[in-house]
């Protein structure tokens, strides 16, 4: 059982000797694994930190891109999603399981790698997600009926984050203990993947309708209390950009996508 932890680095010098070292006990879970980063120009020393944790940890291979492909942020973090998914694809014998993972303080937290462990022996997911502390904060890549859709796509987007941040809390406290929840799409800043699930899909970080129900639209629109909307915020365009989550899980046809209520890291 072997897997290859996965993701984009920028500007993450100062949580990545922790996040390296969570990875390390998480690879104990494994009979082997590797460490795929696809790193970004930046204004501090992560690039040094990898270096030098590659000498002490030749498991760790990275990328180096010094220019950004594209001047919108989620379609840059697909291009990097997806150069770490296809070294993936090409050992996929090799690794059954791949984790994609943000390099932040989201996983800078103690890591709990009892909680993961005990949920590889389990058959009931493809795509496996965890609860966070005080919240569960990734609604960006969150798509759960009959929130289907970017909560920035509609009006009063604050609003709308905040009401299905506490629908999906609520959701998890009342979960059983022993369930998973099922949802369209989570991430989370982390989650694991049986990697033959995952083989005709990509990472795409463009608003991608196209792949989204017209019925699960007029639904969200309907909760929402709003039409579509496609503006630009502060930190994302919405005219151009959408998680680039979204469309990873929701062309994995069939895919078990799964949120547990457990905290792995906190």
């Amino acid at each position: 059982m072997k897997c290859c932890f996965c993701g984009p680095v920028k500007n993450c010098g100062t949580y990545l000797n922790k996040v390296l070292e969570n990875i390390e006990k998480l690879g104990s879970l494994f009979n082997d694994y590797q460490i795929i980063i696809y790193y970004d120009e930046s204004k501090d020393d992560t690039l040094q930190k990898l270096k030098d944790y590659q000498t002490k940890n030749p498991k760790l291979l990275f990328y180096v891109n010094k220019k950004p492909i594209s001047k919108f942020r989620t379609h840059n973090l697909a291009i990097a999603r997806n150069w770490c998914l296809n070294y993936v694809r090409q050992n996929k014998d090799y690794f059954p399981f791949f984790i994609m993972m943000d390099f932040d303080d989201v996983n800078c937290k103690e890591v709990n790698q009892k909680i993961l462990e005990k949920y590889l022996k389990r058959e009931d997911w493809d795509a496996l997600s965890f609860n966070t502390n005080p919240k569960y904060y990734d609604i960006w890549a969150l798509s759960i009926y009959p929130y289907c859709f970017s909560y920035n796509h509609f009006q009063n987007n604050v609003q709308n984050y905040n009401i299905i941040q506490a629908y999906v809390s609520h959701l998890l406290k009342n979960l059983p203990q022993d369930q998973l929840l099922p949802c369209i799409s989570a991430f989370n800043g982390f989650a694991i993947y049986r990697t033959n699930k995952f083989l005709n899909t990509y990472y795409d970080g463009r608003i991608r309708l196209d792949l989204i129900p017209k019925e699960n639209l007029v639904a969200h629109m309907k909760v929402a209390k709003s039409k579509l909307v496609y503006k630009k915020y502060v930190t994302v365009d919405g005219r151009y950009e959408d998680c680039e989550h979204r469309a990873f899980h929701i062309m994995a046809k069939g895919a078990k996508i799964r949120v547990c209520k457990e905290v792995l890291f906190g």
